[in-house]
């Protein structure tokens, strides 16, 4: 699979100066942790799953979560279990060009549920990558992933845990610190079966009655962005000891009256691109874009999206620019180890050698999954021709 392979070869050598390479589940940890993108949540429950996922992947989707957890309701819990044994075993019945599945996660409610869907899956586990661990803590993670221990030396395959920071001990000012340290100390036990961790911003909002309006990112609400800063800190540092840490969910994808003006300005749109701008904009899509562009400035690799129409403008602000791509290319030039100050090829920069250098290793590890745009390319080209009615 690769990111935008459900475009045609010469559209894509018409967007990218440098397309996004191949990758399939059995990459490496490192390349997959960046590639997971939008990552794409649907209920265990829904009837036709199997084919869900094929056209879902098919309009650009590389990874899903089969939720088990919030999404269903308790007394459906068993039900879902069942509907997923029967939709792997039809995923793997039909066989589907390459890529037509993408990286398969399921979010589970207990420890006991990893190992006993790992068993019931049987030949059909080969189509699955990991396991979504909610509510993780150092008490309730330690269960969680030696469950998948137990449950990957019986498939004998490689499958990945994604914690879920979401807990009220970690939201808490007085707990946050020691929750976080004992996470860490959790995850680092476990780091190559770690892929990445997510942030579970609806339960942070949940534990003070607060819900953010579509006019307003993750960052707007002071005591979640706190919490957002604070996670990066400790899991996102670029000397080794850190994990990929994913974007929050955002939660709107209907039109809502709006308050404030929009947040998406004209000047990037071509006049012939104004209907574009007019539909992002019905779909309050302008508070989606300014948060995903904070995810990137905050250290956050990818998100979770609980809508289709999500997935698009994620991977489209994940392309790395013609611009990004040669600054980091002449940060980690061999001859310029030795550190100073370049001006940019683009004359409108400074590049500092040492200071950026961890910059340029990450934009290069993104241009490998999302390719770099063409000199003259910008999101709005990557956006429209990655959109499904285009």
């Amino acid at each position: 699979m690769r990111h935008f392979g459900h475009l045609t070869s010469d559209l894509r050598s018409e967007l990218f100066h440098r397309e996004p390479q191949e990758f399939t589940a059995d990459s490496p940890a490192h390349t997959l942790a960046v590639a997971l993108g939008a990552t794409l949540y649907s209920p265990a429950t829904r009837p036709r799953l199997a084919d869900d996922i094929r056209k879902q992947a098919a309009q650009g989707v590389v990874s899903m979560v089969l939720c088990l957890e919030d999404s269903i309701d308790d007394r459906d819990v068993v039900a879902g279990e069942a509907n997923l044994i029967t939709q792997f075993a039809d995923l793997a019945a039909r066989p589907d060009p390459a890529g037509a599945i993408p990286l398969l996660f399921i979010r589970v409610r207990t420890p006991e549920q990893i190992t006993d869907l790992v068993n019931r899956l049987g030949g059909t586990v080969e189509l699955l990558s990991g396991f979504v661990l909610p509510k993780f803590t150092e008490e309730t993670g330690v269960p969680f992933l030696e469950a998948l221990s137990k449950a990957e030396a019986a498939c004998g395959r490689r499958l990945f845990a994604m914690p879920v920071l979401e807990s009220p001990q970690l939201l808490h000012l007085e707990s946050r610190v020691e929750t976080l340290q004992g996470i860490s100390r959790t995850v680092d036990k476990y780091r190559d079966r770690v892929l990445a961790m997510r942030l579970g911003v609806t339960d942070f909002c949940a534990s003070y009655g607060l819900r953010r309006a579509p006019a307003m990112t993750a960052y707007d609400v002071q005591i979640v962005a706190s919490v957002i800063g604070d996670v990066v800190n400790t899991f996102g540092r670029a000397d080794g000891s850190g994990f990929t840490v994913s974007g929050p969910v955002w939660e709107y994808f209907r039109h809502h009256e709006r308050m404030f003006k929009p947040q998406l300005r004209r000047s990037p749109f071509t006049p012939e691109a104004e209907d574009l701008r007019e539909a992002l904009l019905a779909r309050d899509m302008d508070g989606l874009l300014r948060e995903i562009e904070l995810d990137r400035a905050n250290g956050l690799q990818g998100k979770t999206c609980i809508h289709p129409t999500h997935v698009p403008l994620v991977h489209a602000l994940n392309v790395v620019t013609h611009e990004e791509f040669c600054d980091a290319g002449d940060i980690l030039h061999e001859d310029r180890g030795g550190g100073g100050v370049l001006r940019s090829a683009y004359t409108n920069k400074m590049n500092e050698v040492k200071p950026h250098r961890a910059w340029a290793e990450r934009t290069l590890r993104r241009a490998e999954v999302f390719g770099v745009a063409g000199e003259d390319v910008g999101f709005v080209e990557l956006l429209a021709a990655s959109l499904p009615s285009s």
